[in-house]
């Protein structure tokens, strides 16, 4: 019985740039198993999406108006301590991945990025969740 045809992964993509939000959610609604479900222009924004709409995944940019992407990590995983998210950063911003994995995001992905490498992490990621 495969699940992942009826129940698709649900993702909540959190950055600033509207060009960069639509270009990640043209990548992962070609993803079979995955839909985009919500999308938050900043911190504060994607702390009220995640309660709402509870999403698979996160992906996080790190720099935003308002809350940073560490910031609103930590908030992120106060809520939900099993949240998956994972940091899309440009390049530059290495100090500040290290600091989100260490506040417990999964994985990052440094801009610019090709759409196999979301493929490849969100894929990693969501078949590590359907094991527990």
């Amino acid at each position: 019985m495969n699940l992942m045809t009826e129940n698709k992964k649900r993702i909540l993509i959190v950055d600033d740039a509207l060009f960069t939000r639509n270009y990640l959610k043209n990548i992962i609604n070609k993803i079979d198993h995955c839909e985009v479900v919500g999308e938050a222009s900043n911190g504060n924004e994607a702390i009220l999406l995640y309660k709402e709409i509870k999403p698979d995944l996160v992906t996080m940019d790190l720099i935003m108006p308002e809350k940073d992407g560490i910031e609103t990590t930590e908030e992120i995983l106060k809520i939900d301590p099993k949240a998956q998210i994972v940091v899309i950063s440009a390049l530059g911003q290495e100090a500040m991945v290290v600091e989100a994995t260490k506040k417990g995001a999964k994985d990052f992905i440094k801009k610019p990025y090709e759409p196999e490498q979301i493929l490849a992490i969100l894929e990693r990621l969501l078949n590590l969740k359907n094991v527990n």
